[in-house]
């Protein structure tokens, strides 16, 4: 494992919270990360942006589980629903996600 695929793995330690990611009846808690809205995306005082959220590949593998759209992540009492899911890579090797999500029910 790679010094790149170590500093996202303490920085989501760090600073992400328990999620859950979940598709027809498999679900898996996972750490994750969500960065700050940027000043750009900010109207009105209110976040307009997508919910982007980062998580480690080795929990979702763990449990045969590949994200895509469609699924649904919690946030504590708000769900969303994944539009998009970005791998990312450290060299050959699918080390996280970057999930991005619409909705906040």
């Amino acid at each position: 494992m790679s010094y790149r695929t170590e500093r996202r793995r303490r920085q989501i330690s760090a600073k992400g919270r328990q999620m859950v990611l979940s598709s027809n009846g498999t679900s898996v808690t996972l750490k994750a990360y969500s960065p700050p809205p940027q000043a750009a995306e900010i109207q009105d005082g209110v976040a307009k942006a997508a919910f982007v959220v980062e998580i480690m590949a080795d929990e979702v593998n763990a449990q045969g589980l590949t994200p895509a759209a469609d699924m649904e992540i919690t946030d504590g009492q708000k769900f969303y629903t994944l539009t998009d899911a970005v791998p990312i890579y450290d060299g050959a090797t699918l080390c996280g996600w970057r999930l991005i999500a619409a909705g906040g029910q």
